[in-house]
């Protein structure tokens, strides 16, 4: 089954998750990317959030959290996007750069704005304790 491999920042705040909307895209994912030929983790994902979001994350920071997989918004059926999350710690303040149309802190009540992965991933953070 073809799959879409990708590092995803989780940043909460307030109970809800900071989630991006690519230009022209209807629903919002979680901000990162895909690694580039030879990069580690760490590497891809603070690339990524410094284009996306305008923060530098601080590479020492970041801890892995979860990987989750889920149909991949926009694509053909059955292609799959494995969510390789991280939490961590940044510079600056988030605004939407690149791609990214704009930026929005989410939580449980917002499920009908995101994608397939984000859901999975906000249903992850509730059985954790950490969204209400």
């Amino acid at each position: 089954m073809p799959h879409i491999d990708k590092l995803a920042l989780l940043q909460l705040q307030d109970n809800r998750l900071l989630m991006v909307r690519s230009q022209g895209k209807a629903l919002f994912y979680l901000p990162g990317g895909k690694r580039e030929a030879g990069e580690s983790d760490t590497q891809a994902l603070c690339r990524e959030i410094a284009e996306e979001l305008a923060v530098t994350l601080e590479p020492d920071s970041l801890q892995h959290q979860v990987t989750l997989s889920a149909q991949a918004d926009g694509k053909p059926a059955g292609t799959l996007v494995r969510l390789t999350c991280y939490a961590g710690h940044y510079a600056g303040t988030p605004q939407p750069a690149a791609e990214i149309a704009e930026l929005a802190w989410l939580g449980l009540a917002d499920r009908a704005r995101c994608s397939a992965a984000a859901l999975l991933v906000l249903d992850w953070l509730a059985q954790q304790g950490l969204l209400r």
